[in-house]
Order: structure tokens, then C-alpha cells, then sequence
């Protein structure tokens, strides 16, 4: 089978299935309430109304996460890799295909989630909204999806390595929701290449570390392609 029947075999299973569409649909809900409240708090001189719109993304990163884990650790029971592969033999096409098909849809669910957040929080900021620039808010809402596509990525990469998806859920929720801020505090500026921590400059107005925007999200790009290619190692090397 080539690529692109693959592809749409797979599609087909993410969309079909109601957990799947629950896990996206939390995405922007979650990112635009948790965003909300924390812009409705302005005090501080370190005070960063950019980053205050879009703080509810360190919250609704952990749906995006679920939607990957979920969408590969679903080939682990039953059978269902085996079926899978026996429709596409060539595992690496096969993986490519699932990690197309969760690209997609994250990537569309992210650009509304930006767009969302970006609406909620401006509208709490109120005047401290006027600081933003067009720039500024284009490349965070660009950021924010891009971000949250590659963290599902990360995490099917991860899944496909541990071939479990509780296993990874119980790695990764710890280590976004407590162990990277611990470490960040701590580390002297080394916890910044951290997948969440480098991703997450683009929604930041300033940063005084010593990534940008982009090579931020390109550190995370970089530990992606890592867990993918782990991933993609674990299926060639492992019986299905």
C-alpha cells in the first residue's frame, strides 16, 4: 500500500474514534480558560501580557499529548498492529502515515486554539492588550500550534518507543506539570532546551534566555524527530 491510502486509513480511524475528537475538542477550551485567568492578573514589574494570553497552553498541552498517546497506544491492544501492518507492510511508511495523521488535525485544532486564546485573553488584558503588536500576536498564535503539534508528536513518538500509552502519560504529565518548572529553577539556564520550555518562548512578548521564537520551537522540532525516530526504531525492531 502506498503512502497516501495509508494515510487516509488512518485518518480514518482518528476521526472515527469519540476519544480522539473529545481530546482535540479540550484543546481550545482548556488553553482559552486557563489563558483567561491568568491574564486577568497584571500585577508584577515582570508582568508579560503576551505570555499571560497564552499561559493556558502549558494546560492544554496535556490534551495534546493525550490525543497522540491515544492515537498510537490504540494499535497496542487487540491485535491491531498486527492488522495494520498487514495492510501496510513497510512499518516505516506505516508510522509516517499514523504521525501524518496526527500532524493534521493537531495542526488545524492548534491554529484555532491560538486564535481562541488569543481573543480570550486580549479581551481580559483589556488595556494592557494595546502593548501587543501585530507581529507579537501572529507569531505567538503560528507558535502556539506549532507547538502543541509537535508536543502530540512527541509523545506518539514516545508511545511507539514504550509501546504503552498510561507509561508515557505517567512520564510526561509529571515532568510538564512539575519537573521542568523544578529543574528550570534550578539549572541555571540549561533547563531551557527542555521540549516544553524551548517551544514555549514563542509565546512570550521577551525572553532573556538564550533562545528565540524560532530556535525554540526548532529544539523542540529536534526532541520530536528524536522520539519519532525512536519510535519508528521500536516498530522495525519489535514483533508487532
Amino acid at each position: 500500500m502506498s503512502f497516501t491510502p495509508a494515510f487516509h486509513s488512518e485518518w480514518i480511524k482518528i476521526r472515527t474514534r469519540r476519544s480522539h475528537l473529545a481530546s482535540l475538542a479540550t484543546i481550545p477550551a482548556v488553553t482559552a480558560l486557563f489563558s483567561a485567568l491568568a491574564a486577568s492578573d497584571t500585577g508584577g514589574d515582570d508582568f508579560d501580557p503576551l505570555f499571560a494570553a497564552f499561559f493556558g497552553v502549558s494546560f492544554g498541552q496535556i490534551a495534546a499529548i493525550a490525543f497522540g498517546t491515544a492515537a498510537v497506544s490504540a494499535e497496542f491492544r487487540g491485535g491491531a498492529l498486527r492488522l495494520s501492518l498487514a495492510a501496510v507492510p513497510r512499518r516505516g511508511r506505516w508510522f509516517a502515515a499514523k504521525a501524518t495523521a496526527i500532524a493534521a488535525p493537531m495542526l488545524a485544532v492548534g491554529l484555532v486554539t491560538g486564535v481562541v486564546t488569543l481573543l480570550a485573553g486580549r479581551a481580559v488584558l483589556g488595556t494592557e492588550a494595546a502593548a501587543l503588536d501585530r507581529a507579537e500576536q501572529v507569531r505567538a498564535v503560528v507558535g502556539c500550534a506549532g507547538y502543541l503539534t509537535l508536543m502530540a508528536l512527541f509523545a506518539a513518538g514516545l508511545t511507539a518507543l514504550l509501546r504503552s500509552g498510561a507509561t508515557t502519560l505517567g512520564i510526561l504529565i509529571p515532568f510538564l506539570l512539575i519537573v521542568s518548572f523544578v529543574v528550570g529553577d534550578m539549572s541555571n539556564g540549561i533547563a531551557d532546551l527542555l521540549p516544553d520550555r524551548a517551544g514555549q518562548v514563542a509565546l512570550h512578548e521577551s525572553w532573556d534566555g538564550a533562545l528565540g521564537p524560532w530556535t525554540g520551537l526548532a529544539v523542540t522540532a529536534l526532541w520530536t524527530a528524536a522520539a519519532l525516530a525512536a519510535g519508528a526504531w521500536s516498530l522495525r525492531r519489535r514483533d508487532a
